[in-house]
C-alpha cells in the first residue's frame, strides 16, 4: 500500500480524489432526505436546526471515508467512532427515525475497516436494523439495511483486491528491479571471467612477441597474428555475453588451457580422457578451469600446471609460490557464487600437500540423474 498521506483534512480530501469515490459518495447523500424532510415537517426549527448539523456534519465525514482507507487503522477506528457518536446525537433528536442511517454507517464499515472485520461488523448492523424495523414497523429500514448489506460487502471486497493487487503490482516493479541487477551481475562476471582469461592470454602472448622479435622475426609475427586471432575472440565472446548466449565448456576451456599456459612458458598437464558430463556441469567446471588457469598465468609465477577433470569435480594445481590469505580475487569470488548457486563448493588450497603453490577445487554435489 502507499505511504499513508499527511493527518491534516487537506490530506483526506486529496485522498479522496485520488481515489475518484467523493464523486460516488456524494449523491448517495440524497437518502438524507429521509431524515431531514420529516425534521422539518414533524419537529420544531430549532430542532430541524440541531438534526439538519448533525447530518451535515455526518455528511462531511461519509463523504471522505474513502479518503481514510490510506491511514492506520486507528485513525480510521477514530472515524468510525465519530460517525457512531453523530448517530447516536441524532438518536436523542429524532428516536428511531435513525435506523433509516443504516446503508450509510455500513457503507463507512465496508470500506474504513479491514475486509475480515466489515464481514464480521456490517451483517450485525444489518440484523439489529432488521430486528429494530421489525418490531417498530419500518419497512425503508429494514430495505436500507439489506441493501447496505449487499452494498458495503461488495464495497469491502473489492477495496481487498485493489489493496492486493497493489502489492503484487509493487512484487513484481521489485522483482523486475532484482533480475535487472542479477542480470548486470551476470554480464559483470562474465565479461569478468570471459575479458581477464583473454587480455592475460594477450599480454603473455605480446611479450613473448616481444622477446622474439630482434632474434626471430618470424616467430614474433605468429605470436602478433595470434594475438590478433584472441582479439577476435575475445570480441565475439563479449557480444555473444551480453546477449546472454556465451557457452562456457569444460572440454574447450581445457584446450584453451594447453595454448595459454603454453604461450606462458609453463607445462600443462591436462587430462587426456574427459568423463561424461551434463551441460550444467561442463559450463561450471569450464568456468573453474578458466578462471584457475587465468590465476596462474598472472599470479602464480609457476612452471607446470596440472588439471584434473571428473564427475564431480575439477582441480587446478599449480607449483608457483602460492597466494597469500589476505589476497582477495573478484574472480575467485564470483566463480564460488557461481557453484554454491549450484549446491557445489570453491576450496581454494596454498600451499597443497604436495608442497608449494596453490590447488583449486571446485565441486558439485553427485550427478543424482546418472546414479
Amino acid at each position: 500500500m502507499p505511504p499513508p498521506p499527511p493527518r491534516t483534512p487537506r490530506g483526506v480530501h486529496r485522498a479522496a480524489l485520488d481515489s475518484g469515490s467523493l464523486f460516488y459518495n456524494v449523491p448517495s447523500l440524497l437518502f438524507l432526505l429521509y431524515i431531514l424532510i420529516p425534521a422539518w415537517t414533524e419537529l420544531s426549527v430549532p430542532r430541524a436546526l440541531l438534526v439538519t448539523l448533525i447530518c451535515a456534519l455526518y455528511a462531511v465525514l461519509f463523504a471522505y471515508t474513502a479518503g481514510l482507507r490510506a491511514y492506520p487503522v486507528r485513525d480510521r477506528l477514530v472515524w468510525l467512532a465519530a460517525a457512531w457518536a453523530l448517530l447516536g446525537a441524532l438518536w436523542g433528536v429524532i428516536g428511531l427515525e435513525v435506523l433509516n442511517m443504516v446503508m450509510f454507517q455500513q457503507v463507512m464499515h465496508g470500506i474504513i475497516l479491514p475486509l475480515r472485520w466489515a464481514r464480521v461488523t456490517v451483517p450485525v448492523i444489518a440484523v439489529a436494523v432488521l430486528v429494530g424495523a421489525a418490531t417498530t414497523d419500518r419497512p425503508i429500514a429494514a430495505v436500507l439495511a439489506l441493501v447496505g448489506l449487499v452494498l458495503s460487502l461488495g464495497l469491502a471486497e473489492g477495496i481487498e483486491r485493489g489493496i492486493l493487487q497493489e502489492r503484487l503490482d509493487e512484487a513484481e516493479r521489485r522483482n523486475a528491479h532484482l533480475a535487472v541487477a542479477v542480470e548486470r551481475e551476470r554480464i559483470g562476471r562474465d565479461l569478468h571471467d570471459i575479458l581477464g582469461h583473454s587480455l592475460t592470454t594477450i599480454t603473455v602472448t605480446a611479450q613473448l612477441a616481444q622477446r622474439l622479435l630482434p632474434t626471430d622475426p618470424e616467430a614474433a609475427r605468429a605470436r602478433l597474428g595470434e594475438i590478433e586471432r584472441i582479439s577476435r575472440q575475445s570480441l565475439a565472446d563479449v557480444r555473444t555475453t551480453v546477449s546472454g548466449m556465451q557457452e562456457v565448456r569444460a572440454a574447450h576451456e581445457i584446450a584453451a588451457a594447453r595454448s595459454v599456459l603454453g604461450a606462458a612458458g609453463i607445462e600443462a598437464v591436462t587430462p587426456t580422457a574427459l568423463p561424461e558430463l551434463t551441460e550444467e556441469r561442463s559450463e561450471l567446471f569450464g568456468y573453474a578451469i578458466r578462471e584457475g588457469v587465468t590465476n596462474v598465468v598472472r599470479h602464480a609465477g609457476a612452471t607446470r600446471c596440472t588439471l584434473t577433470l571428473e564427475e564431480d569435480e575439477v582441480q587446478v594445481l599449480d607449483d608457483g609460490t602460492g597466494l597469500p590469505p589476505s589476497r582477495a580475487l573478484s574472480g575467485l569470488a564470483g566463480l564460488r557464487r557461481r557453484l554454491e548457486a549450484a549446491g557445489g563448493s570453491l576450496e581454494i588450497v596454498s600451499p597443497p600437500p604436495s608442497g608449494s603453490g596453490t590447488l583449486l577445487i571446485a565441486r558439485l554435489p553427485p550427478d543424482r540423474s546418472r546414479a
